[in-house]
């Protein structure tokens, strides 16, 4: 039997209850074993603070517990059902709440600030959906809708439940209001997310599997224009067909103001970029942080309105970068109009085939307006793809549900680094290739079903990187297992011949079948076929050594 808690506020009071009526609430759970719906009938002004289900569930030591992560860039895995959550340290907690912190937005990526971290041996929670695996059968525990709030999944295996949970802070109800509704689906892995998608009716871009070129990940916010033509000639002289030539972050005089080139970097402007890579036969991509803007902008400066703001009335930091940038609401009409200004300039007028949208999650930071932050990231992203149209989108730092059926590509995993590296001392939105690998294996199931995969770079050159040979090679065996956006940030006119085998390997499209993927401790098995041939890559994802 399915058990609920709520607890609520009305005329200045709080409840808690498990009754199905109460003062002021009345609530209504059905679970029919596969469909789990909850509706509440509240007197007008009710605002609820906790909301979940639980549902009995039986446990066993072979069993092992998928979370998905807050957002694109957040540490998702699974686990053996007597471990516990252990990629954020007490320290990295401690440090990220510090009141000095607090003014940098450090940790704001991520749920640091309103969701408790649980540091107890087999409670493991993530976002919109989770799985139990034994075997090949899986137990997928999957939201419907996000638009209510976000839904936490949460597996307490001393408990023998699985609890889902509403995020309803910032809603305020009055009346009949349907809160959750999930599927609980068995059966193997492509048999569970087919039939979750299918109760979603979420439709995936067409675009299918690309290959591409960033300027991140070897220039970061140093790209130029002389760097982006010089790149451009090389990858055009690749025997392999490039289809994307991505500028990223650093065209811009500054963050929130897209309309002002660098001109120092970029003479010609960022149009004469868009046409020296279509005349290089390839999609131009742009790097946009939509909804951010830093203290040296002019959204900052002039329309102080046009920010997101916390209780204290100021700007809310929404993360470190840049030196602390602030989130702009795109409920203010103003705010908006500038927004599909900018959209219009870059996608119409500078000719730009696809943007890569960061930072996303800055939108509902906060809840706001009277909504939810899972109905305000909702709402972002059709407001991002009614701005972009029928152009394509890489979404990034984006939660991901919201994001389905609206990008036509979403990073699954944090930024790639340039070593092969893994620290609990850090937020779990953090930079690390091995917790980057995690994800793309892990996630594996959305990839051309909500969007296709973008695991993120793999890099395959000598200079200005640490990994050994042998790493770059994993990585970009693991991206070419199991992503569909294949970028490199390389200067690829210097690849030796082995680097250009690697790099066409990568690209060239497998019939692959993903059969297995088993975490035992450190190390990783995959058991796949590919082009007909039965193969097994083993590794410690920590180190990146194969085994």
């Amino acid at each position: 039997m399915t058990s609920f808690f709520v607890r609520y506020n009305l005329g200045g009071k709080t409840y808690e209850t498990t009754s199905p009526s109460c003062d002021g609430l009345k609530v209504d759970v059905v679970f029919d074993g596969e469909r789990l719906t909850a509706s509440i009938d509240a007197a007008e002004g009710v605002t609820i603070d906790k909301f979940w289900v639980d549902i009995p569930y039986a446990y066993n030591t072979n069993k092992r517990c998928f979370v998905n992560g807050y957002q694109s860039w957040t540490d998702s895995k699974e686990y053996a059902v007597d471990g516990h959550m252990d990629t954020f340290s007490r320290l990295a907690e401690w440090g990220v709440k510090s009141v000095f912190m607090r003014r940098t937005g450090l940790g704001r990526a991520g749920e640091t600030f309103w969701r408790e971290y649980p540091r107890k041996t087999g409670v493991f929670y993530g976002f919109s959906y989770g799985y139990v695996r034994e075997g090949d059968k899986y137990d997928l525990f999957a939201s419907l809708s996000e638009r209510e709030g976000y839904t936490i999944v949460t597996f307490d295996v001393s408990a023998g439940v699985v609890r889902i949970e509403k995020d309803l802070e910032g809603e305020t109800f009055g009346g009949r209001h349907k809160v959750l509704d999930a599927v609980v689906l068995s059966g193997s892995h492509d048999e569970v997310f087919d039939r979750w998608f299918d109760a979603m009716g979420v439709k995936c871009s067409t675009i299918g599997r690309k290959s591409g070129y960033t300027t991140w990940y070897n220039y970061y916010g140093g790209v130029t224009q002389a760097i982006v033509e010089r790149d451009l000639k090389a990858l055009a002289e690749m025997p392999q067909k490039v289809d994307i030539f991505q500028i990223d972050d650093g065209h811009q005089a500054c963050i929130g103001e897209w309309l002002n080139t660098d001109r120092k970097k970029f003479p010609s402007g960022m149009k004469a970029a868009a046409d020296k890579i279509h005349e290089a036969g390839m999609l131009a991509g742009l790097w946009l942080a939509p909804f951010a803007a830093t203290r040296g902008s002019f959204i900052y400066k002039e329309h102080p309105d046009w920010l997101v703001k916390g209780k204290d009335g100021k700007p809310y930091p929404a993360g470190p970068n840049w030196g602390v940038f602030y989130p702009i609401d795109f409920y203010n009409k103003d705010a908006a109009a500038y927004i599909r200004k900018f959209f219009d300039v870059v996608l119409r007028e500078w000719g730009y085939d696809l943007v890569k949208l960061d930072f996303l999650y800055a939108a509902c930071v906060v809840p706001m307006h009277g909504k939810s932050r899972g109905r305000i990231m909702c709402e972002a992203m059709d407001f991002i793809r009614e701005c972009v149209g029928d152009k394509l989108i890489i979404g990034c730092g984006v939660p991901l549900m919201p994001a389905f059926g609206k990008v036509d590509f979403c990073r699954i995993g944090p930024d790639v680094a340039l070593n092969w590296s893994y620290s609990t001392h850090k937020t779990r939105e953090d930079v690390g290739t091995a917790k980057t690998v995690l994800c793309t294996i892990f996630r594996r199931g959305l990839d051309g079903r909500a969007f296709f995969n973008d695991p993120d770079v793999f890099l395959l050159r000598d200079n200005n990187i640490s990994m050994s040979m042998q790493k770059r090679k994993l990585l970009a065996k693991i991206n070419g297992l199991f992503g569909s956006l294949l970028f490199v940030s390389d200067t690829v006119s210097r690849y030796t011949d082995e680097q250009r085998a690697v790099f066409a390997d990568t690209v060239r499209p497998k019939d692959v079948q993903v059969q297995s993927a088993d975490l035992d401790g450190d190390i990783l098995t995959v058991k796949y076929v590919e082009d007909g041939e039965a193969k097994t890559l083993r590794f410690d994802y920590k180190t990146g050594e194969e085994k």
